[in-house]
């Protein structure tokens, strides 16, 4: 029970606001009660700078046992030999890994932002950009798809030390083998980031980076449905080829570089209630149930993008192969911030998202990102989807009418009504 009277009304604001509304943004997802229990326990009280069975810290006999635990389940969901479960967050993460690798001004290729990657993936405006020496990819401006051979002769050019794969906002696969093949012409390391796809790459839905990439990284919300925080796996353990060595001269290991990159390197103690909220969304993934969930997260994706395409909207790419859609809104005469704006008043959560090419800011953007992740966990089928079209292509039409949002709004409050997020 919160006694804070003006935090507790604002938890109960969004608590209604979570549950009256359709949740279409593709990075996030409702955790179950008891993911939610676990990130709320007794655990918080815990530090536990270093690893299970090597805390700088006394009391740590059940934190080790829990963490040991959301290791071991990570391991078995992904088929890695090797995981980090402590990093706060898919950023951390990353930050984290190029530590481990990198030196400043070394070079990096990641999918540029402005396409559909990440801020994490050399952005200027992030350390990712700041630090290292940053070179991009894209999308063929007319296909939305990338070009596999124009990432090899970029990198064949940059020579990077580090190659990202991974995005925010693209809807298609990953050519993971070709891309294995590139980083071994130029000698780097390839690291995938599968923040958005993962619960879909844990059940076969999407092809997997093992064993092709050196390092993956993900966050464990979104499809994985955990909390919010990022996670570091290896297919198998080697030595570094940076050559780096420990005291006693003898080559470190990459996860004894990528342990420390994390801690002490990026951050100090685990958040070990989280990491034992993370260990139960693991282990909820590894039933027969979340198979079914992420299927249809999929399902409703494909839906989604068939009732949009027919209501005459452009989806970056032309359709999807994972749980979002990137969809270009310069047909429409509205702009994503717009969009984004008009939604919200009919309780239809999105988010404004540039396009590649875009000829708008990205305070405004071309481009609107929608995902089915939330709403299936929610309980909406394929069947649902064209309803779910036809509130947004209503909203966007009468982005400028008050009036029409309201009605709008109404009738998805009524629907999300007849699915209860949480039943009392």
């Amino acid at each position: 029970m919160i006694r804070d009277h003006e935090i507790a009304q604002l938890i109960q604001h969004e608590d209604r606001r979570q549950r009256r509304g359709l949740e279409l943004i593709a990075s996030e997802n409702y955790v179950s009660e008891q993911v939610m229990a676990a990130a709320g326990s007794i655990l918080t009280n815990k530090y536990a700078e270093g690893l299970p069975g090597k805390r700088y810290y006394g009391g740590c006999e059940w934190v080790d046992r829990l963490e040991q635990l959301a290791i071991d389940r990570l391991c078995t969901l992904f088929g890695a030999a090797w995981a980090n479960v402590q990093p706060h967050s898919g950023a951390q993460a990353n930050a984290a890994v190029m530590l481990a690798v990198l030196q400043p001004g070394d070079a990096i290729l990641g999918f540029d932002l402005s396409h559909g990657g990440h801020l994490t993936h050399g952005s200027p405006v992030n350390f990712s950009g700041k630090l290292y020496k940053p070179h991009f990819y894209g999308v063929d401006k007319e296909s939305g798809l990338i070009d596999w051979e124009k990432v090899a002769l970029k990198a064949h050019e940059v020579r990077p030390k580090l190659m990202i794969c991974g995005a925010s906002a693209y809807s298609r696969d990953w050519n993971y083998v070709r891309l294995r093949q590139i980083a071994d012409e130029v000698g780097a390391i390839l690291m995938a980031d599968i923040s958005h796809p993962s619960g879909l790459i844990a059940t076969g839905l999407l092809n997997h980076p093992f064993p092709h990439c050196h390092i993956v990284t993900s966050t464990t919300h979104k499809t994985l449905r955990g909390p919010r925080g990022g996670i570091i796996m290896m297919a198998k353990d080697f030595p570094n080829p940076m050559g780096v060595k420990n005291a006693k001269g003898e080559l470190r290991n990459m996860s004894s570089l990528l342990d420390s990159g994390v801690f002490p390197g990026t951050q100090g103690g685990p958040l070990e209630h989280i990491i034992a909220a993370k260990a139960i969304a693991f282990g909820e993934a590894l039933e027969p149930s979340y198979h079914q969930y992420t299927r249809q997260v999929k399902v409703n994706a494909l839906a989604l993008a068939l009732a949009m395409t027919q209501r005459g909207y452009q989806i970056i790419s032309g359709g999807t192969d994972n749980h979002l859609l990137l969809i270009d809104l310069r047909n429409k005469s509205c702009t994503g911030k717009a969009a984004e704006q008009a939604l919200g008043k009919a309780h239809i959560t999105i988010n404004k998202n540039m396009v590649p090419f875009d000829t708008a800011s990205p305070m405004i953007t071309s481009g609107i990102r929608l995902g089915t992740p939330a709403i299936t966990t929610r309980g909406l089928q394929e069947s649902h989807m064209d309803q779910v079209a036809d509130w947004i292509d209503r909203a966007i039409q009468g982005h400028d009418n008050d009036g029409v949002l309201k009605l709008i709004g109404q009738e998805v409050c009524a629907l999300m009504e007849q699915l209860p997020l949480y039943v009392a």
